[in-house]
């Protein structure tokens, strides 16, 4: 299995996820054309798209889904809510390409795996995805406001884990965001913070996880380095230290492949 973050962030969010013959796309919040470009920087074909998993229907998570699926006959597979509230958005989607998949409940594209699990967002109705190939899972749960026991329970035997470390609490209050954004952001159904992202991280290491990518990062509200630093010293507070591998996923151009073998 291979994973690459395409882009990550509020102006738009896009993961490439290659196993066996099955490639899979979770969103695609960029233009189609730009969408097209980052798969090609990392040797990936757009037209080789085996379906595109969406996550919710805002606009960073879908901008280029529409004509994505209608350039290349993609199929386009979200929950029924998801659908009911970007109907008019991915009117173009081919009525054969839309599919609908039950949140909660696995299903298989090919020999794939895909578990779609209900997130905390203020959107219709938010879900993460854990993939599964041969042996191997790898998880990608952003825009979630915060983990429970559940989450936890569903995101453990991952191997490789793209979550949200979206803001530093304190940047964010001190910033210029208007009061009720701010409330928003930092309710139970708006965005992680860093500091619960690492905490998340540490419960996952015990339950096996070793590697992770810091996604969807605030531009106003947060930094890269104080991202890393907020995991770093909630791990090694808590012994792990670099038993750990920890990335992230960068704003505007892919971080790298993640390769599982």
């Amino acid at each position: 299995m291979r994973l690459c973050p395409l882009c990550s962030g509020s102006s738009g969010n896009s993961t490439y996820i290659e196993a066996g013959d099955v490639r899979l796309l979770i969103d695609a919040g960029l233009s189609c054309r730009r969408i097209a470009a980052l798969l090609e920087s990392i040797g990936a074909d757009p037209a080789q798209l085996t379906a595109i998993l969406i996550t919710h229907e805002h606009i960073d998570h879908i901008k280029g889904v529409n004509i994505l699926s209608k350039k290349y006959r993609i199929p386009v597979y979200a929950n029924v809510e998801c659908w009911s509230s970007m109907r008019e958005a991915l009117k173009d989607v081919a009525p054969g390409n839309v599919c609908v998949f039950e949140s909660d409940k696995p299903f298989f594209i090919g020999s794939v795996s895909i578990l779609p699990f209900t997130t905390y967002h203020d959107s219709a109705h938010a879900v993460g995805f854990v993939v599964s190939h041969r042996g191997h899972s790898v998880a990608v749960c952003t825009d979630i406001g915060h983990i429970d026991r559940r989450i936890l329970d569903t995101l453990a035997g991952s191997e490789l884990v793209l979550l949200e470390a979206n803001h530093d609490v304190d940047m964010l209050m001190a910033g210029g965001y208007p009061y009720p954004l701010k409330r928003r952001i930092l309710s139970g159904s708006g965005h992680l913070c860093n500091e619960d992202c690492a905490n998340a991280l540490v419960e996952l290491y015990r339950r096996g996880l070793k590697s992770a990518i810091l996604g969807h990062l605030s531009a106003e509200n947060n930094s890269p380095e104080l991202a890393l630093i907020t995991a770093r010293t909630v791990l090694d507070a808590a012994g792990i230290g670099e038993d750990m591998q920890v990335a992230l996923a960068l704003r505007d151009r892919p971080t790298g492949i993640f390769e599982l073998v």
